[in-house]
């Protein structure tokens, strides 16, 4: 009989584990849960089961800290992060899965989750077990023995680990798996704040247990040690006693290992699968169900033992998961864990060359009436990138590979051939990032007719906060880990191949299966659309869209790059002198660009806003934009260095930078437009980002004056929505008088000012005006009296007097205020007027920051998501007419509210009527929208 197992699972370091892998890419399912702590745990504890179908599992928790380890330094642990508002509302359901698992919830009050797993490992050892610690935290090596090992789970591409006695002297370079407390009392922990030995890091901690082998003999030997060193560490020998208990695992917890309570047994699937349900784990369902339900085929299901220097390895048996005949089958484990592959899923994908299965392919391709097809390119460029190959697929585990030959030539001979698909306007295509595909067949002459289906942009109607990658939708979704770009062509840098050196057989695996994955996303997709009541807005705005954005950046827009090369002489002018005049305030140059050195010459030598500076963690003064403006107005040294920076930047990242993005192919510059960033629905600008150009300063201004007419036949028109938040808060709200202020063609801010300050239009100020300005477009970002004080000349107290004035000039404004954060409080989101959702996880949140924040999202995102919207219905409209009325005039850019244009000379008057008409139709308020015009030989003219 072989040797009964015993799986302890440190619980929040795999929940905490979870969440941080999901940080970038958080899951949040419809009703604005982040779940990420919750899939992540469940995922290892899954895996776990599924990979090793272990006999005994429990899984261990901290409750109120460590009793011992407080009392015996109460700075311990004193430094960690408040636990994330995420992970409070994991625990719960985590444990209420665990309950309905029949899995062994163990914690006692003042006892870490360590202490409890040191302990039941060490009995559980004693009654002839083999004991798996499943963590990821380094100090439960000091617990390793020859039956007690470490289980690190697989995370981001590697396998698990097994740590055993070799593992763990080779690791920490020690020879009794004990000296792991002593390497860890030396060094200290950051995390826990354990102090350990001041100037002893993970290296001299490692040198001084191979002279020494313990912290005792260390610390009676100190006269061997020279200078600082031997000084630090006689000074803090107590401290370093401290420290080695502090790191010590207590294995004597009133805690009782039991057998029978430990074994695994049949969860109760039903409250499981219901748990699941509410949390929207689908896909984590259907694995329980195969695992626990079904009885999955454990084939390909290891059960490890130890093998030394391996992550996962082979047992002499394996069992199905709930008793039955044992079986010597052997499986090794694999790196992708609860994730399926290529490799152990069934599919048929095949490479089409020659004339007659080409044909073939095509009579097929019109037979459908919904394909996906992917194009693999020699780069990621798509105005200069050639089709390597194409893939196809109609059915799930099934698709065919394409492979297009070098010699542009031929290779537009062949794309020709599937013009009749690509046309075909009753063929439904469907693509992962189809604007990319669209563009690479533009560049072969080819459009792509009929309806359009993408994943990408679907996921991101559905969950506009998560990451939207193929390889993230298909782990998420299928289940499935598709194969890594990088095993054909290596990483990024020099060494990188092309996908022409790659082999075709090779290729035909990897493509196929993106068109194969995608397919089954669309097919997973479709009907969350509809559940979210999203597919309006994905067929009508979101798709149409997709071909307008690849049109716009295709055609790029001319730069003067002579004019920014004076202007950068200009900067560099401006620059200097004002490092001369910020040096001879200081006193002495220094490294303006150190914010250590910045820190220490305005408050430690200038003394510059008296003792209050805040410090960073690592011990500097505080230097950002948002410190130093609050200094700036007293302080002419502070604004000559916020003028210093803004003049930097302008110069690094737009003057100096721009030209070298002009594409040598074209002479112009080309940004790309994302629309699946931004969670609000504004479309994103990159490479280079042309909507962050600063207009509020005049050298900002400057900048735009480099962006041309394509040649003398053109002029540049842009076109602006004027206050376009204001008005649709106005429609929104209903606010009657901000309602009418519109109607009757008001400026609204005179409006706003004459009624907030009880004066007659007519008389009202400049400053007046501006105060109200600021109110106006702060309101709707939940501004403050305090932040309104420091926008404008108000005090604090005239600033509350002024927006509680404001309130009640628009009443009903502050109630829709009031209103929207109800709605998102109940639902968990709020939405645009094309139905567009913001998910706000944190509208509920017992953190008042935290949730204030989310309040004033509840409040803006409907606010600048529909203005989004209203701008994309316009771009769609006026596209259409500039095409199928064969304009030659172009739409450029697309810069938040402001659509700007290439226009042809001949055209000039008719195009600006055209224009304005379809901007200001685009949608329909209860106020009017208005668009403001403008032309020019360049964007800074026009506008």
């Amino acid at each position: 009989m072989s040797q009964k197992r015993l799986f302890l699972l440190d619980a929040y370091a795999l929940i905490f584990r979870g969440y941080y892998a999901f940080i970038k890419n958080p899951r949040i399912n419809s009703k604005g849960m982040d779940t990420s702590a919750i899939m992540g745990f469940m995922n290892s504890l899954l895996d776990v089961i599924k990979r090793e179908k272990p006999d005994h599992l429990a899984v261990a928790f901290d409750k109120q800290g460590s009793f011992v380890r407080t009392e015996m330094f109460t700075a311990y642990k004193a430094n960690r992060d408040e636990t994330p508002e995420a992970i409070k509302i994991a625990v719960p359901y985590i444990q209420e899965l665990l309950k309905a698992m029949h899995i062994p919830v163990i914690e006692l009050a003042g006892c870490e989750a360590d202490d409890l797993i040191g302990t039941i490992a060490k009995q559980a050892e004693k009654e002839g077990y083999k004991v798996f610690m499943v963590t990821p935290d380094k100090d439960f090596a000091q617990l390793v023995s020859e039956n007690i090992f470490m289980y690190r789970p697989a995370r981001m591409g590697n396998g698990i680990e097994i740590w055993g006695v070799p593992e763990v002297l080779e690791r920490f370079e020690i020879e009794r798996p004990e000296q792991v407390i002593d390497f860890l009392g030396m060094m200290g922990d950051a995390v826990d704040n354990i102090p350990g030995l001041p100037g002893v890091g993970e290296k001299t901690a490692k040198k001084l247990l191979k002279e020494y082998g313990s912290m005792e003999n260390l610390l009676a030997n100190t006269h061997e040690l020279k200078g600082k060193m031997r000084e630090n560490i006689e000074a803090n020998a107590e401290q370093g006693i401290m420290s080695k208990k502090l790191a010590t695992i207590i294995i004597d917890c009133d805690v009782t290992f039991n057998e029978e309570d430990y074994e695994l047994t049949k969860p109760d699937t039903e409250k499981v699968e219901a748990l699941f349900n509410e949390l929207e784990f689908r896909r984590m369902a259907e694995q329980f169900h195969k695992l626990f339900v079904d009885g999955e085929n454990s084939s390909d299901t290891p059960v490890l033992t130890h093998a030394p220097s391996k992550a996962a390895a082979k047992n002499d048996q394996q069992f199905d998961l709930f008793g039955g005949d044992s079986t010597d089958e052997t499986a090794a484990a694999t790196t992708s864990g609860f994730y399926n592959t290529i490799e152990n899923t069934d599919h048929f994908y095949q490479a089409v060359q020659g004339n007659i299965a080409t044909g073939l392919l095509l009579r097929d391709l019109q037979k459908q009436t919904s394909v996906c097809f992917d194009t693999e390119t020699t780069g990621v460029n798509a105005l200069t990138a050639e089709l390597v190959g194409m893939s196809f697929s109609w059915e799930k585990g099934k698709g065919f590979y394409v492979p297009f030959p070098a010699d542009r030539d031929e290779a537009q001979e062949l794309i020709n051939k599937f013009i009749p698909f690509f046309e075909d306007e009753a063929i439904e295509k469907i693509g992962q990032n189809l604007k990319y595909d669209l563009e690479i067949l533009a560049n072969y002459n080819i459009t792509v007719k009929g309806k359009l289906f993408d994943t990408m942009i679907a996921h991101y109607l559905i969950n506009p906060d998560m990451r939207h990658g193929m390889d993230i939708l298909a782990e998420t979704y299928l289940k499935y880990s598709p194969v890594a770009i990088e095993t054909l062509i290596g990483k990024k840098g020099k060494g990188q191949k092309s996908m022409r050196d790659v082999e075709i057989e090779l290729i035909k695996e990897y493509a196929v299966e993106d068109a194969d994955i995608t397919l089954q996303l669309k097919e997973v997709f479709a009907p969350m659309l509809d559940e979210t009541d999203t597919k309006k807005l994905f067929d009508e705005i979101e798709i149409p869209l997709m071909p307008v954005l690849a049109a716009m950046e295709q055609e790029g827009i001319n730069l003067d790059t002579a004019y920014l090369k004076e202007l950068s002489a200009e900067l560099s002018s401006d620059i200097k002198r004002l490092e001369q005049k910020i040096y001879e305030t200081a006193g002495d140059p220094f490294n303006l660009a150190s914010p250590k050195q910045l820190g220490e010459v305005l408050f430690d030598r200038l003394k510059i806003g008296g003792n209050k500076q805040k410090k960073t963690k690592t011990g500097q003064y505080a230097t950002g934009e948002e410190v130093l403006s609050y200094l700036a107005n007293d302080n002419p040294i502070v604004q000559e260095i916020l003028e210093w920076r803004q003049l930097v930047k302008l110069q690094n990242t737009y003057v100096e930078a721009l030209p070298l993005q002009v594409e040598p192919k074209t002479g112009r510059v080309h940004t790309d437009y994302m629309q699946t960033v931004a969670a609000t629905g504004r479309l994103s600008s990159n490479n280079p980002n042309l909507q962050n150009i600063p207009i509020r300063t005049e050298r900002g201004r400057q900048i735009r004056k480099a962006f041309i007419a394509r040649d003398e036949e053109y002029t540049i028109v842009s076109a602006d929505y004027s206050q376009i938040e204001l008005r649709i808060i106005a429609a929104l709200s209903g606010d009657p008088e901000m309602v009418r202020s519109f109607q009757n063609g008001e400026d609204i801010h005179a409006a706003t000012a004459a009624k907030v300050f009880n004066v007659p239009l007519a008389e009202v100020t400049r400053e007046q005006r501006s105060h109200a300005k600021t109110v106006n477009f702060g309101i709707v970002y939940g501004v403050s009296a305090f932040g309104l004080s420091n926008q404008t000349s108000l005090s604090r107290s005239e600033s509350k007097d002024l927006i509680d004035a404001y309130y009640q000039t628009y009443p009903r404004l502050k109630q829709y205020i009031s209103e929207q954060v109800e709605i998102a409080r109940e639902q968990g989101y709020v939405q645009t007027i094309s139905g567009r959702r913001r998910y706000l996880k944190d509208i509920n949140s017992q953190n008042m920051v935290v949730r204030g924040g989310a309040e004033r999202n509840a409040v803006n995102a409907p606010i600048q998501g529909s203005a989004a919207d209203i701008i994309k219905i316009a771009m769609i409209n006026i596209q259409k007419r500039l095409v199928n009325e064969n304009w030659k005039s172009k739409m450029l850019l697309q810069v938040h509210d402001e659509l700007v244009f290439d226009v042809h000379n001949s055209e000039l008057e008719r195009i600006k009527p055209m224009i304005k008409e379809e901007m200001e139709s685009a949608f329909v308020l209860d106020v009017p929208l208005e668009v403001d015009l403008g032309e020019g030989r360049n964007w800074l003219e026009a506008h």
